[in-house]
């Protein structure tokens, strides 16, 4: 029997096992080898490791777990889980059947692409969702804004500390009076209409084109698409959520436990707001270090 299972071996996953690995506990992480940022060419913000692809990164941290007897890399997917803590059954697609005491889940979420030509071909090069992770290579350019909801505004004015021409494009919504008056106030311009299709070249997009036959030129555009748990597992189990602005979040609590004892969670499945490539790698070495804690004698 293992002492910890993790679901999912992205950053939040490893960093899990490099602590439980430290500490000489066994660890299986099974992982299927598609984190959500595969998308982009470059990691950025992430302390020592600024600029590099995100591939690379996870790459060389694979390579550093070998030195660790106890850790075990298994590319198999999680189908299902069952047991209770210290009795904890993981059948995976394999049809084997892997037994541990604790169970950490890092499976992270999956960006629901919308449905518009162009969209799913730009993701990661020229349409971003993230300021912080693409913001400082695009300053100063045009950027456009998918309007998704209230916590726009904020993204918005946020927005300004890198670039002061700004498009936000409705998409749809009705946008509060007070705001639009704001956005005037700010020379931001809205434009009306949803978007029928992103005209790019290799992912580079050159115009957003709407359903009023209006096509605008922009260099970048950020959009917050919807998404959701890259698997199940949390639903059989029961497990509570939380609402964020674009889907749910494993509710854990300060130990990053979730509602079922023994039952662990970290990174994009179990955070609510600003995901990054940090806060995962945090929270997955946390997990691991209190499920440690969890089972001392």
């Amino acid at each position: 029997m293992d002492d910890v299972i993790i679901i999912g071996g992205s950053f939040a996953g490893l960093a899990a096992a490099l602590q439980l690995g430290r500490a000489r506990r066994k660890v299986t992480v099974l992982d299927t080898g598609l984190p959500r940022n595969r998308f982009g060419h470059h990691s950025h913000g992430v302390l020592g490791h600024d600029h590099k692809p995100p591939q690379d990164i996870l790459a060389a941290a694979r390579q550093q777990l070998a030195r660790y007897p106890a850790i075990k890399l298994v590319n198999a997917r999680a189908d299902s889980i069952s047991g209770v803590i210290d009795d904890f059954s993981v059948l995976t697609g394999a049809g084997e059947t892997l037994k541990a005491r604790r169970i950490i889940l890092s499976y992270g979420v999956a960006d629901q692409i919308p449905h518009v030509p162009g969209f799913a071909e730009s993701w990661g090069t020229s349409i971003v969702p993230c300021p912080y992770c693409d913001g400082f290579e695009v300053a100063d350019q045009h950027w456009g804004v998918v309007w998704f909801g209230p916590q726009s505004h904020q993204s918005v004015r946020l927005f300004r500390d890198w670039t002061d021409k700004l498009t936000v494009f409705a998409d749809g919504h009705d946008i509060a009076p007070d705001i639009q008056a704001d956005l005037a106030h700010r020379n931001i311009p809205v434009v009306d209409g949803r978007i029928v299709e992103i005209a790019h070249h290799k992912g580079h997009i050159s115009t957003v084109n709407l359903d009023t036959h209006r096509h605008i030129a922009v260099d970048i555009l950020f959009a917050q698409p919807r998404n959701k748990p890259s698997a199940s597992l949390h639903e059989s189990l029961g497990l509570a959520t939380v609402e964020t602005p674009v889907g749910i979040a494993l509710k854990v609590d300060e130990r990053r436990q979730t509602s079922m004892p023994g039952i662990y969670a970290a990174g994009d499945l179990a955070t609510p707001f600003l995901p990054s490539v940090t806060q995962s790698s945090w929270q997955g070495a946390m997990a691991g270090i209190f499920a440690q804690h969890s089972m001392l004698a």
